[in-house]
């Protein structure tokens, strides 16, 4: 039995991505554009059909699939993606199980269990909103109140993830769970998956991004080691 749990969305051409409403009333819609930038059939002559290779070229905005958020993602003078350490997205982590919630609920301190040490830990909100992954469903979603973001800071988490494509409730624009957490230098990760497969196991969470420059958020490859 392997000892890592995939906790990653699959990237790829036209996927699902947060829904940003524009002032006219428009929407702007986030995915990504994947496609051959050299076909096999194309490179082939470059090697007198030795051999043959795909190159792939890719567009998309940073915050999409399975991503972690900067704080330069909040604040022009905070951090951003290229700053952050290694061993500050590589985590203890602990989930915490708040399924069976409707949309727009907001889940306060009542689901944490005061005995729980969160000190330094990555603190992922189970939701079960990444079975709606792909449906008009998923924009509709639980989050976790402003109470419930000061408990986590005064715990002192180090980054908290939840399978939802917002922490914060976009109707409020104020983004809370972006402006305190960030402005403290705790991490974000959204559209995160499978976090049932984590219930009652000891793992340490992976949330390493490319070293992007100038970069607000990133996708990345999110992973649980059970240990």
């Amino acid at each position: 039995m392997s000892n890592f749990i995939d906790l990653s969305h699959d990237f790829e051409d036209n996927m699902p991505g947060f829904k940003l409403k524009n002032e006219d009333g428009t929407i702007t819609q986030y995915t990504a554009k994947i496609h051959p930038f050299l076909t096999h059939e194309q490179t082939k002559s470059k090697y007198k059909d030795n051999c043959s290779f795909e190159i792939t070229e890719m567009t998309f905005q940073t915050s999409v699939g399975t991503y972690l958020d900067s704080p330069f993602h909040r604040y022009p003078d905070g951090r951003d993606i290229s700053e952050i350490m290694i061993d500050e997205v590589i985590l203890p982590g602990v989930v915490i199980v708040v399924r069976g919630r409707r949309e727009f609920d907001a889940v306060g301190t009542e689901i944490v269990n005061s005995n729980l040490d969160l000190k330094g830990k990555a603190v992922l909100f189970n939701f079960g909103w990444d079975k709606y992954w792909g449906t008009e469903q998923y924009q509709s979603y639980p989050f976790i109140s402003k109470e419930l973001i000061k408990y986590l800071i005064k715990s002192g988490v180090k980054l908290v993830g939840v399978d939802t494509v917002n922490i914060d409730n976009f109707k409020d624009l104020t983004r809370p769970a972006h402006t305190l957490f960030l402005k403290e230098e705790i991490f974000i990760v959204e559209n995160l998956m499978n976090l049932d497969k984590l219930y009652d196991k000891n793992f340490r969470f992976f949330a390493v991004p490319l070293k992007g420059k100038k970069v607000a958020a990133m996708p990345i490859r999110a992973f649980a080691e059970i240990l």
